[in-house]
Formats: structure tokens, sequence, C-alpha cells
């Protein structure tokens, strides 16, 4: 006697499914150079050709965000006449839990 297929998918297809509707949701990716700390009148006094000195030293790895929690570093590049950013690293999972907290 044949058996009557399972109306309930299998679970692997079950877990694709899942996958798939949460692989169009749109994330914010930032690229942070470096921080400053400034005060408001400094912040004010700011104009063309003023410079802002960042935490970070020149040639040390870009922070790469994705919704402001960092995913990964990486160096910045130009492509076709635009910056991008080529990963060199990606922050481990552990490491990235211990910053949410």
């Amino acid at each position: 006697m044949a058996q009557a297929p399972s109306p309930n998918p299998q679970p692997a297809a079950r877990d694709e499914e899942k996958l798939n509707r949460v692989l169009d949701i749109p994330l914010d990716i930032t690229v942070e150079l470096g921080r400053s700390r400034v005060s408001l009148r400094h912040l004010l006094s700011l104009g063309p050709g003023s410079v802002v000195e960042l935490d970070k030293e020149a040639g040390e790895p870009l922070d790469i965000m994705v919704n402001g929690q960092l995913l990964a570093r990486g160096e910045a590049v130009v492509v076709n006449d635009r910056f991008g950013v080529r990963i060199t690293d990606i922050v481990n999972p552990a490491e990235r839990v211990a910053r949410l907290r």
C-alpha cells in the first residue's frame, strides 16, 4: 500500500524557507574611519579646510558596522572612481556577542 505524502514539508525545506524570508531584509552598512569627541564650541567653529583628529592611526583597519554592530574590518579601496572597502577580517561570533554586553 502506497504511503500518502506528508502534508508538512521536510525539516530542511522548512529551514530553507525560513532563511529565504530573512535574506531580503535591508541592513545598514557603515564604514567607520574613526571617532572623535569635540565640544560644541569646536564643532561650531569647523568649516571648509578644518581637520578633525580621529582616534585611529593612519593605515589601521576600518570598522565595518552592520546596523551599528561591528561585523568586520577592512581597508579603503577605489573602484571606478568611487570609494569602497575590501573586507580583510570578519569578527568572530564570540567577539560580536561580547560587544553586545
